[in-house]
């Protein structure tokens, strides 16, 4: 008797286990933004000149080491990573391309990291909020984001920004991925992820695009 009391036993532990896991994964996947048909090229670019759109940025390329006292930007007091010249050329044309392009861009949110709001400001792209969870965690690339910050991602694209404009969120990969998953996780320096609030229903993400596909939008306009 003893032994059919702990087969049972086992039974249903196995049984609330395996529920708790299909749980869980359902919720996260609820959690996560929907998939919608992608789009590029000038379709997607429309959609942005609309407005409505949240985008969500990894900064320009910096080196992922900080730079000596010596190499520092004047303005990086605390000698965090900052952008390399390449970094800040590609946010320079970014800032055009949008410019140029007409994009409206309305609220801005940047981590508080000084790469990220370098590439703001070489952008041209308007006085940042900075939230705190957009930062990047003590051990940076190699880390993975914590909830807060992946929970203020996914809350930030289902908010529609203010009419007849596009909000701009610039952080880190791991946040990004956090979010959103490891489809993404390929995610170059300066690409954008763009997302379609949808009121009720979990935002979608309509498209991606590089700061390559912006130059070339902006030739072909």
């Amino acid at each position: 008797r003893q032994a059919v009391d702990r087969l049972v036993q086992q039974i249903w532990r196995t049984v609330w286990l395996t529920l708790g896991c299909a749980l869980t994964v359902g919720t996260l996947a609820l959690a996560q933004p929907t998939a919608a048909a992608m789009l590029s090229g000038p379709p997607l670019l429309q959609q942005l000149r609309a407005g409505g759109c949240v985008l969500v940025m990894r900064h320009a390329q910096a080196p992922t080491a900080a730079p000596a006292a010596r190499d520092a930007e004047p303005d990086n007091m605390r000698h965090e990573r900052q952008l390399d010249e390449a970094g800040k050329a590609s946010a320079r044309e970014l800032g055009a391309a949008l410019h140029a392009l007409q994009i409206p861009i309305g609220p801005v949110y940047s981590s508080p990291t000084f790469r990220a709001l370098q590439t703001i400001r070489l952008a041209r792209l308007g006085i940042p909020r900075t939230v705190p969870e957009l930062t990047e965690g003590a051990q940076g690339m190699a880390g993975a984001a914590g909830h807060s910050q992946i929970m203020w991602l996914r809350r930030a694209v289902e908010k529609s920004p203010p009419s007849g404009h596009d909000t701009l969120i610039v952080t880190h990969t791991p946040n990004i991925v956090g979010a959103f998953g490891h489809g993404v996780r390929d995610i170059k320096a300066g690409e954008m992820l763009v997302f379609k609030p949808q009121g009720t229903r979990p935002a979608s993400i309509i498209g991606r695009i590089t700061i390559d596909e912006w130059q070339q939008l902006a030739r072909q306009r």
